[in-house]
């Protein structure tokens, strides 16, 4: 029997559809539950052939014991490797170089010096930093966030320099990134599910939490094709195998503004229950692809374009 474990925190909604749904379908000799740990010992199996890690991200226990568990033949989505050393400044500078319209980004140092560094720790940092300069690429308005993580949380959006300032002082060891403001005509946020499975949903992110799925835009069928690929531009490259994409269409050029949520909101609360059905349909089944792929005793990882092209030594694009 071939196990599928869900390794979940707080949300109950979409962790226990998504193995009820794969129980429903009676695939032989596979079956799903939650994740189990009783025990962690270095370079034994954790007894799963597919580890669906939605909470690695906010505990790094989880995150160490899914690396032995991938070590040791588990497939893991997503491959806690690389997202491990993924963040959103460098997946910015990635889309530089694979075509895909961004918003213009700087990455600022913490305000707060990290903890066990002094002054003398910043030798190569000029200070102050040519803020002029930067100010003058992204422009105002802007946002600033931190360079890692999500869930809206630690955002600012800043007018001008001297609230840059006022709000820099108080993200403390944060390192942050200061973004042009795109200004839509419409946006959406896409689940990309196996880098093959993408559902479009018109989302506000100016409405309240509850109510920004409520958002109706009609986009053509040239403009759904058109973003699905950058979709899965991303996601391949990358290697997520399961990641939401935030696209902001400004004078009809989708720009990708945040692409880096490898464990996205599923709830049906919030996500409201067409796309709920969707996502929890489609994540079984590529769960279920994966554990009838899954080989004892072997990497099943996925790794995205980039990893393996530069492995191998080959062009980027």
């Amino acid at each position: 029997m071939k196990k599928i474990g869900v390794l979940f925190g707080q949300e109950r909604s979409f962790p226990m559809a998504l193995i009820e749904k794969i129980n429903s379908k009676g695939i032989e000799n596979i079956s799903a539950e939650p994740v189990r740990i009783e025990k962690a010992m270095q370079g034994e199996p954790s007894g799963y052939a597919v580890i669906f890690d939605r909470i690695s991200q906010d505990v790094p226990f989880y995150r160490t014991w899914l690396k032995n568990a991938a070590l040791t033949g588990t497939a893991v989505i997503n491959n806690p490797f690389w997202w491990s050393a993924d963040e959103k400044y460098f997946n910015n500078c990635l889309m530089t170089k694979l075509g895909v319209p961004i918003p213009k980004t700087a990455i600022i140092p913490s305000y707060e010096l990290p903890t066990d560094t002094s002054n003398e720790s910043f030798s190569n940092l000029a200070y102050p930093l040519d803020w002029e300069s930067i100010f003058a690429y992204t422009g105002f308005p802007a946002y600033m966030k931190p360079y890692a993580g999500g869930g809206w949380k630690n955002v600012y959006k800043l007018r001008n320099a001297e609230e840059f300032f006022q709000k820099h002082a108080e993200t403390e060891q944060l390192v942050m990134l200061l973004q042009e403001e795109i200004i839509f005509e419409e946006y959406y946020r896409i689940y990309c599910i196996g880098r093959k499975y993408v559902k479009i949903m018109s989302y506000e992110p100016r409405n309240a939490h509850h109510l920004r799925y409520a958002a109706d835009f009609k986009p053509s069928a040239e403009r759904v094709k058109q973003m699905e690929d950058i979709v899965l531009r991303i996601n391949n490259y990358l290697g997520y195998d399961f990641n939401t994409v935030e696209l902001a269409v400004r004078d009809g050029v989708p720009y990708a503004i945040d692409f880096c949520n490898p464990a996205p909101d599923a709830e049906r609360t919030s996500v409201g229950e067409e796309n709920f059905e969707w996502v929890v349909e489609n994540a079984a089944n590529y769960a279920i692809e994966r554990a009838l792929e899954q080989v004892d005793g072997q990497d099943n990882l996925s790794w995205g374009e980039y990893i393996k092209r530069s492995a191998a030594g080959q062009p980027l694009v």
